[in-house]
């Protein structure tokens, strides 16, 4: 669905003084880094309003409604809670969120001071977040693009990612990752999983990891998805502190590399679009798959 609207400050500004009177004084400002699924806005000092920007990522929006209340008190880190949904209005055909605001900035390395205490913190959030029980949990489906499902949804963009990048990559050991992690079938119970573990959703505050947010992919299933992180951002001792406290089988350190192979794969042979940087970011990633297979062989 093509939006017939353009979603800026006016935009929400309207949306705001119609749906949420009280609140139609405070001031409205694009945050610094408001991401793909959604365009987020400061509300004030203290709320954001997250607009879906596709019909895709507007299947999340009740989602989160009804889930992150629950999941916000048993986890070990701040998440975001919704205070506020919106209607369509004003042209705009979507449910729309207004949430608190949550200090922090996004997860560079330069902004963390021990990669792998943040590598542990990590880990024991991502186990907290599988105990909480699953019962009615949402499935893997189009509301998070199958996370959480089996990687075979992802099978046939991937070996055609391999098939375009040709000699710029060892395809013969990306097809090897690939189909090991295909293999490594999930036999666990449906848990609670994020779905989008990056580097952008992680926010640092005093050099430690403070915040998990954006959780519109997240669902019960296979966890592994969650695992990606381990080759776009922990590398060495990190990534070993990472697995050790998640205690990762072979299996779903497979289907985790895998994860980050799909992503980096598709990006690099230009299947998405996405900035510049990300694209070189593609091929680190891409390259730190490939090498920690040969180190594990």
């Amino acid at each position: 669905m093509m939006l017939e609207v353009t979603i800026d400050v006016a935009l929400v500004r309207r949306l705001i003084a119609a749906q949420f009177p009280h609140w139609k004084n405070l001031a409205v400002r694009p945050v610094d880094f408001g991401g793909w699924d959604n365009r987020t806005f400061h509300l004030g000092d203290e709320m954001t309003v997250r607009l879906p920007s596709a019909a895709a990522y507007s299947l999340q929006v009740e989602k989160e409604h009804r889930w992150l209340p629950r999941l916000a008190p048993l986890l070990p880190l701040s998440i975001p809670v919704p205070l506020a949904m919106g209607a369509p209005a004003e042209g705009y055909p979507w449910h729309w969120s207004v949430y608190g605001w949550i200090e922090g900035e996004t997860a560079k390395r330069e902004r963390i001071a021990d990669l792998s205490e943040f590598a542990a913190d990590l880990a024991r959030f991502l186990v907290a977040l599988r105990y909480v029980d699953a019962t009615d949990g949402p499935a893997p489906g189009q509301h998070n693009f199958f996370r959480g499902g089996p990687l075979t949804v992802y099978d046939g963009e991937t070996r055609q990612a391999i098939s375009a990048l040709g000699n710029r990559i060892d395809t013969g050991a990306a097809t090897a990752v690939w189909e090991i992690a295909l293999a490594a079938a999930w036999e666990g119970p449906s848990v609670w999983f994020h779905g989008d573990v990056s580097r952008g959703n992680l926010l640092v505050e005093k050099g430690r990891l403070g915040a998990v947010i954006d959780f519109g992919t997240c669902g019960v299933g296979d966890p592994s998805c969650d695992l990606a992180i381990a080759w776009t951002l922990f590398e060495g001792e990190s990534r070993d502190t990472f697995r050790a406290c998640l205690a990762a089988d072979e299996a779903t350190w497979a289907r985790g590399r895998g994860w980050a192979l799909w992503k980096a794969l598709i990006i690099a042979a230009g299947h998405i679009d996405v900035a510049r940087a990300e694209i070189e970011e593609s091929w680190r990633v891409i390259d730190a798959v490939l090498i920690n297979r040969e180190c594990q062989a």
